[in-house]
């Protein structure tokens, strides 16, 4: 997939949240809110514009082209394939309030995850659907095999970063001048996925918030 340097490869959250309750597991999940009366679950072929348009109108979001959304739609993945994506949306009666991307890669112990993006609609933020989408894409990249999830945020969102720390995710690295208009520092975090379905930090212990 080709990225935008500057809009991102790692995802924006932009919400904070609470965990929903999980209906289902593996990989056609459904989830519904402990408030707010959504669902989240896999994308189908046609919710794809929608979730292009909310892409579009999210100036923060990664914005990729049509052709790199359809791959990602609810189809059967072979589970010995290097690389496998997936598409969560919040469905919210018959409007998409929100989605998210996550991307597996490698298999055995070697398999990793990368939380993409996360698109959450103005009007419906800090409701706990970020966080119910990021425990979405966490929960379907453990049952992918992967032992860890990462991504990329702006430096200077301290709240984002505070959000994704109360999920698990620690502070590995960052990547100077990374994110363009404005310009700005990425912060590179790694969270550990636990069998037990709660994300933990990089040395095994549940992390801290993350203080920017």
């Amino acid at each position: 997939m080709n990225f935008q340097r500057g809009m991102g490869m790692g995802s924006q959250m932009l919400v904070e949240g609470v965990r929903p309750g999980r209906q289902a597991g593996g990989g056609g999940m459904a989830m519904t809110a402990a408030r707010g009366g959504w669902t989240i679950r896999r994308a189908v072929e046609a919710e794809l514009a929608e979730v292009v348009v909310l892409e579009r109108e999210t100036l923060t979001a990664p914005h990729w082209a049509w052709s790199e959304y359809t791959p990602l739609l609810n189809a059967p993945t072979p589970p010995t394939a290097a690389v496998r994506r997936c598409l969560f949306v919040a469905v919210d009666g018959r409007a998409i309030s929100g989605f998210a991307v996550g991307k597996a890669i490698g298999l055995g112990h070697d398999a990793e995850a990368e939380l993409e993006s996360v698109v959450v609609r103005s009007e419906m933020r800090r409701q706990g659907l970020g966080s119910a989408l990021c425990r979405a894409v966490m929960d379907w990249s453990r049952d992918e095999g992967a032992g860890a999830i990462v991504l990329e945020a702006r430096a200077g969102s301290a709240g984002t970063l505070r959000l994704y720390g109360g999920l698990g995710f620690v502070a590995v690295g960052r990547r100077a001048r990374y994110y363009h208009e404005p310009e700005e520092d990425a912060v590179v975090m790694r969270c550990a996925l636990s069998a037990g379905g709660v994300g933990r930090g990089n040395d095994g212990a549940q992390s801290n918030l993350f203080d920017a």
